[in-house]
């Protein structure tokens, strides 16, 4: 039997957690690298550059203080992350109390940040506290209805009733963290006012350890993503915070003018 892994960070060094990984890399590559603004954040997980492709001129990794060494530092600007390639500066903030006003960034981006929170709801509406109109969230997350989340439940399962000493209770994602289900991150998006915009799945080999194993179940994603799409062992949304009453003109907005009134200059946002 396999002891089971306490930590997050430990997990991704496995073969599976580096597979998954790569797989969440792309994707966060592929959703920010048109998103347009000033300022964005990303949640937690230093493992993952998610911002990297981003041309936005401030971007920051955002990491709670016990994850603080696990981040690399380089002189530049506090908390902005250089380049692709280069060290990044991470500054040390808790998730459910930013340290940005109200209405300042354009992007966030929650790399299983929600399931691995205290309070994820009120995480989520601290990132809607914080976001523009029309700003965007990028969220990833394991899929409890997956194989991978069937395997962790029958592993807590067992080890509640009795049977850690029979090797039923051997986890096989991080033990800490409560798993989110996609429908009710959705239901949480849609009471806080974001539509979404696109979601995915992914990762639909089982819950093998080596990467032998994972290499030989390799056609398992594109037989997943046919036939049984909403069953990868990861999800990944990205939706947009609609404000109500208000009209928005492209990527910038502005209120409309009443006839017959002067024109109101508006100053730009930094």
């Amino acid at each position: 039997m396999n002891p089971p892994i306490i930590s997050l960070t430990d997990w991704f060094r496995t073969a599976p957690g580096l597979y998954l990984l790569g797989w969440e890399q792309a994707r966060f590559d592929a959703a920010v690298v048109n998103l347009f603004g000033y300022n964005a954040l990303q949640l937690g997980l230093p493992e993952l550059s998610t911002l990297a492709a981003n041309r936005m001129p401030h971007r920051w990794l955002a990491l709670p203080e016990e994850l603080m060494e696990q981040a690399p530092q380089a002189d530049g600007d506090a908390g902005v992350l250089p380049a692709v390639g280069a060290p990044r500066i991470a500054l040390v903030t808790n998730a459910a109390a930013l340290p940005f006003p109200e209405a300042s960034l354009d992007l966030v981006v929650l790399p299983h940040t929600l399931e691995f929170s205290a309070d994820p709801h009120h995480v989520l509406r601290e990132v809607e506290r914080v976001l523009v109109p029309e700003g965007r969230v990028v969220i990833s997350g394991f899929n409890p209805n997956s194989l991978w989340g069937f395997r962790q439940s029958r592993g807590r399962l067992a080890d509640r009733i009795g049977l850690r000493n029979m090797g039923w209770s051997d986890l096989y994602l991080p033990e800490a963290g409560e798993f989110i289900g996609p429908w009710r991150l959705r239901d949480w998006l849609r009471l806080l006012s974001f539509e979404l915009e696109s979601e995915q799945f992914g990762c639909y080999r089982p819950a093998v350890r080596t990467e032998k194993w994972l290499q030989r179940m390799a056609w398992m994603d594109r037989a997943g993503a046919r036939w049984w799409p909403i069953f990868g062992a990861v999800y990944f949304f990205v939706a947009v915070k609609r404000v109500r009453g208000v009209r928005l003109l492209g990527p910038s907005w502005r209120p409309r003018r009443a006839g017959g009134t002067a024109p109101v200059t508006i100053a730009n946002r930094r």
